[in-house]
């Protein structure tokens, strides 16, 4: 009678938990895509990890004879609604490192990447659909860069943990449709540039924006940005995100050697990511990210040089653009 009992109030237990979770799920979709009066937390992401490797010998073709690459993607946000107040993060972490023999293993980066918004919002009485919001952003990395078309690479850095770090605090409007898109726009941003003066006394232009000597840099003006994650299927998720910023304190100036720069707050510096999540089992999946920047604080250059005096090395031809791509397979975990 007592084991009858006991395994009565064991399903019991079981459906009523099974039921708490279903709710909550049902919850986390509704939230996604409408602005619902409420208290909850709201969470999802996706981190993935892979790693590729090769090894020949005595092969025809030639080669690498061994190599090694690993990459980490993190993709994450948290949300907490509380009835006309929104409190909204959003994390973006990447991380890749090449490993090959012909350079002794010794590991070369090749994504490195911090990128945290954080954004509170008050309801509009009119509108559900905009907020009164305040947003900070940060932008670093975890580790040191260097320029590996140098002869001795490893002995000048070009940039380090927090150098640079960008911080931007903006006060505007901002429209939300759930957790899935939202769009910010602030006529009132600042935003300060943060670096040592090691990496900014590496070219007579300074680095990042910043003078050459100085350690920060400071900007005023106009900040958009959005974000937009859909489902294109069960198994595939696409993100992407738009950021563009005006300088109402830009204008013409000369670098170090007494080369004029030519700016003006109509040089919108933008960052477009994208990236496309697929999910082939529970455990294994792959992501494709591409990133596109423009600002004119980088050096506009069609050829590449390792001295000042060098025009004839061969260059990307992008000026001003940046661009990044990246193909990740391996372990991948949503939640």
């Amino acid at each position: 009678m007592k084991a009858r009992l006991a395994f009565f109030v064991f399903c019991l237990f079981a459906a009523s938990t099974n039921a708490q979770v279903t709710k909550v799920d049902d919850v986390k979709k509704l939230l996604s895509t409408e602005n619902k009066d409420t208290v909850a937390w709201v969470h999802g992401g996706m981190i993935n990890v892979g790693i590729n490797q090769g090894f020949i010998h005595n092969w025809p073709p030639g080669g690498e004879l061994a190599s090694l690459a690993v990459n980490g993607v993190f993709n994450g946000y948290l949300v907490h609604y509380c009835h006309n107040w929104v409190w909204s993060n959003n994390l973006d972490m990447n991380y890749g490192l090449n490993y090959v023999y012909s350079n002794n293993f010794v590991p070369r980066k090749v994504d490195d990447r911090i990128d945290f918004t954080s954004k509170y919002g008050s309801q509009m009485k009119k509108n559900k659909g905009l907020f009164y919001t305040a947003l900070f952003n940060m932008k670093s990395q975890f580790t040191k860069g260097f320029d590996y078309s140098q002869p001795r690479w490893d002995t000048m850095p070009t940039s380090g943990l927090l150098s640079p770090a960008y911080l931007t605090l903006a006060a505007g409007i901002e429209y939300r449709k759930g957790t899935n898109f939202t769009l910010f726009l602030s006529p009132i941003a600042a935003r300060a540039t943060f670096a040592s003066a090691t990496y900014t006394k590496l070219s007579p232009q300074g680095a990042f924006g910043i003078p050459y000597g100085k350690t920060s840099r400071y900007e005023f003006g106009a900040y958009f940005t959005t974000r937009y994650m859909v489902e294109l299927t069960k198994m595939m998720t696409f993100n992407t995100r738009l950021d563009l910023y005006s300088n109402y304190l830009a204008k013409d100036s000369k670098d170090n050697n007494g080369n004029p720069k030519k700016d003006n707050p109509g040089n919108i510096q933008v960052l477009w990511d994208n990236l496309i999540t697929w999910k082939a089992t529970k455990w294994l999946g792959l992501t494709i990210g591409c990133t596109v920047a423009y600002s004119n604080d980088n050096p506009y250059s069609k050829t590449v040089g390792t001295t000042t005096t060098d025009k004839n090395q061969p260059g990307a031809g992008l000026g001003w653009v940046q661009f990044k791509e990246a193909f990740t397979l391996g372990l991948v975990r949503k939640f």
